[in-house]
């Protein structure tokens, strides 16, 4: 492409009590930012929510998977190739291709029920998780079975296919530094734009077998929960995109979907509990040709609730809307093309459904790259 280019997601999405994602303590993550405490998402876990979305979007091929058992993924691809191998040998074929493209694999003793007979398998894995395309599997497989390979080989193979997932999120391997993808987007951890305090929930169980004369719960206990408006951004280095990819088509339907999915996802914490299905309540996505910019800084100082509707949603958009707007000129250019979906204000770019939205990024894109 001819310049740089940066694609900018910026929402405001009100959540009910829930739970989305918790510490290690099972309580509603939070963070301080302008001196009071708020509701916070951890950017992993929204991102987690945009892969699982693409599984919905993108066939097989497309995906990736973040897993210690990536010599069982290439040699299940090896006996799907050629059924006359072991698995024994299928295995061994693995655990080689993957270690020569220089990835430590140790072996791990399947456990065993118990009374079982002491006849389990040894199982190699990763020492860490590994983030590996469908395409990359297919690769290793196919460089395994075609004899004698070198490490530049296997590396290669490693390499190539990065895929939609691996491209956007990136990868790190502390093995070998060659094996790195630099990430072609970014997550910020989601807060809400106002103070926020944790409640609890404290609930009873009955047992629907009890006895009548019982009047005890069969159950008792607490699940802690905060409800709030949050602020959510993301942004995408659409020429790293393309530099990771290597496809210009390729290029546009994956920043289409990642936006699609970044907008509609939802973290899947203590969901059955709370169902906290809620569509978001203004989005803002601005191209831009200069540097990203994450608006959150609007919220340093918290959002009062609105004296007229009591609400947190309506001022949010608003002090959006009027940061933008300050920062424009000053600090920043002016985005190159804008697009304003629910109850974000027209005078911040162009009036449009998420869906026209998408096709108007499409179009720009197919121009730009």
């Amino acid at each position: 492409m001819s310049r740089k280019m940066y694609i900018d997601v910026n929402v405001i999405q009100s959540l009910p009590p829930s739970c989305v994602n918790r510490d290690d303590t099972g309580s509603p993550k939070t963070a301080y930012y302008g001196g009071v405490r708020r509701a916070r998402v951890s950017s992993q876990s929204w991102k987690k929510a945009v892969r699982d979305s693409f599984r919905e979007n993108f066939d097989g091929s497309d995906v990736a998977y973040r897993t210690m058992k990536i010599v069982s993924l290439v040699s299940s691809r090896i006996t799907e190739l050629d059924s006359s191998i072991s698995e024994e040998d299928s295995l061994a074929k693995a655990k080689d291709v993957i270690e020569k493209a220089g990835i430590t694999v140790a072996t791990k003793t399947k456990k065993k029920s118990k009374g079982e007979a002491d006849v389990g398998s040894d199982i190699p894995e990763a020492k860490a998780l590994f983030f590996i395309s469908s395409f990359q599997i297919d690769n290793l497989a196919r460089l395994a079975l075609g004899g004698e390979f070198s490490k530049k080989e296997a590396q290669e193979a490693i390499n190539n296919g990065h895929g939609a997932e691996i491209s956007l999120f990136g990868r790190m391997v502390a093995d070998d530094p060659s094996l790195n993808v630099d990430a072609a987007c970014q997550v910020a951890h989601a807060i809400s734009t106002h103070r926020v305090d944790n409640e609890y929930d404290y609930y009873t169980a009955v047992d629907d077998r009890a006895p009548e004369d019982n009047a005890g719960a069969g159950m008792i206990g607490t699940i802690e929960f905060n409800s709030s408006t949050m602020y959510r951004y993301a942004t995408i280095a659409v020429d790293s995109l393309q530099r990771n990819l290597g496809d210009k088509d390729t290029t546009v339907k994956v920043a289409k979907e990642f936006i699609h999915g970044f907008v509609m996802s939802m973290p899947t914490g203590k969901q059955n509990t709370f169902a906290n299905h809620t569509m978001p309540y203004a989005v803002y996505i601005a191209v831009r040709g200069d540097r990203p910019v994450n608006l959150v800084e609007a919220f340093e100082s918290p959002i009062l609730p609105d004296r007229e509707s009591g609400g947190y949603n309506e001022p949010s958009v608003k002090r959006m809307a009027k940061y933008e707007s300050e920062i424009e000129g000053d600090f920043v250019s002016t985005p190159i093309a804008a697009w304003v979906i629910g109850q974000c204000p027209e005078s911040m770019g162009t009036k449009a459904s998420l869906s026209a939205a998408l096709d108007g990024i499409e179009e720009m894109l197919a121009k730009e790259l």
